[in-house]
């Protein structure tokens, strides 16, 4: 019986169905631990191998893998969202409260959106701010760091998109104000300085652009819905693809000074 069992697992194990899957033995050894890494889809996102300290929750305290987590909290919740809502002016504001006290659960669905946002904003610069404090900015993580610096600006434009989308009197002049002041903008902005010698006016500025109009309306709804739902949420994963990999090339989660 024992016989038959082992030419089994020998025959099972030298097939080629098994070996595409497992390619490595199960040896516990630095070498299929190494394997075990590279070999993954999945686990080759992180290093071959970690200094124990670097793992301290005492010193990185999880601020990336948390900021990750919200990312994550705020796409599920999001899509949710976005059965309910319409991003037209006669309805933006009805579909909110709609869901706030027609659908079971909506309050807690929404208030789990929008207190995530808020959170991820506070995680990432928490996280920025202990990059830097540990001197993870220093070559070879320059690059990284460059990607974090983007990633923190997506996150706080991720945060001024959605802020529209209530359709309420705060999300409306909140932008008014935030997209006047990119019409003062030096250059780029029809109410800024310097405008009239690249021949920027209201119909081409960095307003416009924003809002698709001279003033907070249907387009600006629109546009921002996009961006929030579509446009940065695209780019902010291909970044973080980056970022994930380039932590691993770099050799893993940075040490402290």
């Amino acid at each position: 019986m024992n016989d038959r069992l082992q030419r089994l697992v020998r025959w099972v194990t030298a097939s080629q169905l098994y070996r595409s899957v497992v390619r490595h033995d199960y040896v516990d050894s630095v070498r299929n631990r190494a394997l075990e890494v590279t070999s993954n889809v999945f686990l080759h996102l992180h290093p071959i191998s970690i200094p124990r300290r670097a793992l301290r929750v005492d010193y990185v305290f999880c601020l990336g893998g948390l900021t990750f987590f919200l990312f994550l909290v705020e796409t599920i919740t999001g899509v949710l969202l976005m059965f309910y809502y319409r991003p037209v002016p006669d309805y933006a504001y009805v579909d909110m409260k709609t869901l706030e006290y027609a659908v079971q659960f909506g309050i807690v669905l929404r208030n789990l959106h929008r207190w995530g946002a808020h959170l991820m904003v506070v995680t990432v610069m928490l996280h920025m701010l202990r990059v830097f404090l540990t001197g993870s900015y220093r070559p070879p993580r320059e690059f990284n760091w460059a990607i974090g610096v983007i990633l923190l600006v997506l996150t706080l434009l991720l945060s001024f998109t959605g802020y529209l989308l209530p359709w309420d009197q705060l999300a409306f002049w909140a932008v008014t104000v935030g997209t006047n002041m990119a019409a003062a903008t030096p250059f780029v902005g029809a109410e800024g300085p310097f405008h009239s010698l690249l021949g920027i006016t209201q119909a081409n500025d960095a307003r416009f652009l924003l809002l698709g109009d001279v003033r907070v309306g249907s387009n600006a709804l629109l546009r921002f819905y996009v961006l929030h739902c579509v446009g940065f949420p695209l780019i902010a994963v291909v970044l973080m693809m980056a970022h994930f990999w380039r932590v691993r090339k770099d050799g893993g989660i940075s040490r402290s000074l």
